[in-house]
């Protein structure tokens, strides 16, 4: 396991921007700067006040598509704007700014707001039960399993869900930290780093694989695929958002929403083929059928144990990493909005 001074090192690298703002020491900061620890338990208000707004995250414009394809009713609520991002430690450091109040991320970037001392809450769950991400490996590598992963430098994000990820391959191949190198990049410098070799592998989502193939599969890039699960697709807001009863009702209505237009893409891929992966993401029509048919179908659950463990044991992991400190992850859930999400589908798509 890396050192006291390594692990140090690493974080420091990692962190970046987020640690400038709260620092290493992050968990230590006051309730007020870090958002109010806690978020209100008060019932949620059952209609949405008029003038009320969010600022969403909606990562390359797909909630904005999911809701025009789907033909979903208006929201009652203003979205002053659509924030196109996505990467865990973006969004919290929009959350940080004021710049967004709620957004769509894996399990992680939520364990990480929390080590940073910043107070933000799960809202909803979508649980995903097929691998999002596979390995590749950069140009003419010889690699070819997860246990040839020992010795190699592997691109690893703390905050994003390609980290743990990466974190529970090793652990399920039987590798420690000691055994590779782990280099601190975030996930939109993964393919740069593939490309110039500055790394032997790299997390990638499956829908980066087909392109990333298509332009260095003949000069032996390749794709590792393995059964590791990112279990959880999540909704999430700043604690501040939570405790205003007005935005924490927009929340609620935002909710079904959400969980409809992805309920919406996963029963008519052909059109989302074309309008999304073709025309905004550059894929040919046989590239976009190859992702759709590895995608998740969407799974709401009325009850959050099984995330709620899920949580706890990526926790847990971090820790066993000298990444994070060891806590209790329930913290990070406001069970006022647990069975939202469930209700807004049809039966098939509750878990």
């Amino acid at each position: 396991m890396p050192s006291t001074h390594d692990r140090r090192t690493f974080l420091a690298s990692l962190l970046g921007a987020a640690a400038g703002v709260a620092g290493l020491s992050g968990c230590a900061e006051s309730s007020a700067a870090a958002g109010g620890r806690g978020a209100s338990t008060a019932p949620l208000a059952t209609e949405v006040p008029a003038g009320t707004s969010l600022k969403i995250a909606s990562y390359q414009n797909t909630q904005q598509l999911q809701f025009k394809l789907a033909k979903l009713p208006k929201l009652p609520f203003t979205v002053s704007s659509w924030v196109n991002i996505g990467a865990g430690p973006d969004v919290i450091n929009a959350f940080r700014a004021k710049s967004l109040d709620l957004a769509n991320n894996a399990g992680i970037p939520p364990i990480q707001a929390h080590y940073q001392g910043y107070d933000a809450k799960i809202v909803a769950i979508n649980v995903t039960r097929k691998p999002n991400y596979l390995f590749a490996t950069k140009p003419g590598s010889d690699i070819r399993t997860v246990e040839g992963f020992k010795g190699r430098k592997l691109a690893f994000s703390q905050g994003q869900a390609q980290g743990v990820v990466l974190l529970r391959a090793l652990k399920q191949a039987g590798l420690t930290y000691d055994d590779v190198k782990l280099v601190p990049l975030t996930s939109n410098q993964f393919l740069t780093a593939l490309q110039s070799g500055q790394v032997d592998i790299a997390p990638l989502a499956n829908s980066q694989a087909p392109a990333y193939l298509q332009q260095y599969g003949s000069r032996g890039a390749r794709v590792i695929t393995t059964d590791v699960v990112d279990l959880l697709n999540l909704l999430w807001a700043p604690a501040t958002v939570l405790n205003d009863k007005a935005k924490a009702a927009a929340v609620a209505a935002y909710i079904p929403q959400w969980a409809r237009g992805q309920v919406w893409q996963y029963e008519h891929p052909d059109v989302w083929n074309e309008e999304f992966y073709v025309k905004t993401q550059n894929l040919t029509l046989a590239q976009a059928r190859a992702v759709s048919e590895l995608a998740n179908k969407p799974l709401y659950p009325p009850s959050w144990d099984e995330a709620v463990a899920w949580e706890q044991e990526t926790a847990d992991l971090l820790a066993e990493g000298g990444f994070v400190k060891e806590f209790d992850v329930s913290s990070l859930f406001d069970h006022r909005f647990e069975a939202i999400a469930a209700q807004s589908v049809p039966a098939e798509y509750r878990s």
